[in-house]
């Protein structure tokens, strides 16, 4: 992957944001909480150095993974500082300030900023496109630090039902590009060719993401398996396609293990067996019994594909 800056660079002729030393992956990082749920800041920077240590180039914190929405604004600063304090100078902090009031969203921006994070993003808001529009034209006006954009359908399905209106936000000024969470792969394309910086959303098409032209990863299961992440983008950088395609085959068979339980727990309890106790989840979702738990771990010890296992530091116990 390429380098990174360790400050954020604008380009001043044209206006344009330099997306080029944003490039890369990033984990969309787990949210570590203490059992009565408050935040445990010691775990996250451990998972989250760790990971970059794996080759990542930055995280993506209090998104959907991380729980942002569910978390207050003030534990939401509190994760932020905790981690840009632990953060390598070569690697990029990117900030969901995503809330339903713009005024609490430039807010977190103006906090990210301050604490050295590099950019910023959101999940739209409730409401209809002319809605969608005035909020991120708020947001990237006010904004200190370049807004991503959070194009989620299965959460926010009727935020750009029209590609146009997509297209519209992403041209506003202070836009860096968009973090796709999308199957629609030809809009992906279509992003990529108007000149937009897009990160692929859904790990189980990164390898078809980059080969349709986004520039990098955001992801869920980048907590548990980031090297083969990197092994991907790192085939795709040189042309070996089938490589990728093998990776992201492996990675696939990873992720139907994911899907068979409650996904999020899944993945909470898969980094935990990594070393990483990243405790209960804000909403409370979990395993539905201690039996379900163990099931998991016997299926991800009988079934991962052996390559991944070994990138993973996958140690089996449970067969």
């Amino acid at each position: 992957m390429l380098p990174w800056s360790d400050i954020l660079s604008i380009i001043v002729s044209g206006g344009l944001l330099d997306r080029h030393s944003f490039v890369g992956l990033y984990a969309a990082l787990l949210t570590p909480l203490h059992e009565n749920r408050s935040l445990n800041v010691p775990v996250a920077q451990r998972l989250m150095v760790h990971l970059l240590r794996r080759g990542l180039d930055g995280v993506y914190v209090a998104g959907t993974t991380g729980e942002g929405m569910r978390l207050s604004l003030e534990t939401r600063r509190e994760l932020v500082e905790g981690l840009t304090a632990a953060l390598p100078p070569d690697k990029q902090l990117l900030v969901h300030v995503g809330t339903p009031e713009v005024r609490d969203a430039i807010q977190l921006a103006e906090h990210a900023a301050t604490t050295g994070a590099h950019a910023v993003s959101s999940l739209p808001p409730a409401g209809d496109a002319q809605t969608v529009h005035r909020y991120y034209q708020e947001l990237a006006a006010h904004s200190p630090l370049p807004v991503i954009l959070y194009h989620f359908p299965k959460i926010a399905p009727h935020a750009f039902q029209k590609p146009a209106d997509l297209f519209a936000v992403c041209d506003l000024p202070n836009v860096l590009g968009v973090k796709f969470t999308d199957f629609h792969l030809q809009l992906l394309q279509q992003l990529v060719k108007r000149g937009k910086l897009v990160f692929n959303g859904y790990d189980e098409v990164l390898a078809a993401g980059l080969l349709m032209g986004a520039q990098g990863g955001i992801g869920t299961t980048y907590n548990l398996l980031a090297e083969p992440y990197v092994a991907i983008a790192r085939a795709a950088e040189s042309g070996n396609w089938e490589l990728a395609r093998i990776l992201q085959s492996e990675i696939n068979d990873v992720l139907e293990i994911l899907f068979r339980y409650p996904f999020f727990p899944a993945v909470r309890e898969a980094v935990r067996h990594l070393g990483f106790d990243c405790g209960p989840m804000m909403s409370g979702d979990d395993f539905v019994s201690s039996a379900s738990r163990a099931a998991f771990l016997a299926d991800m010890d009988r079934n991962l594909p052996p390559r991944i296992a070994e990138m993973m530091g996958w140690s089996v116990q449970h067969v």
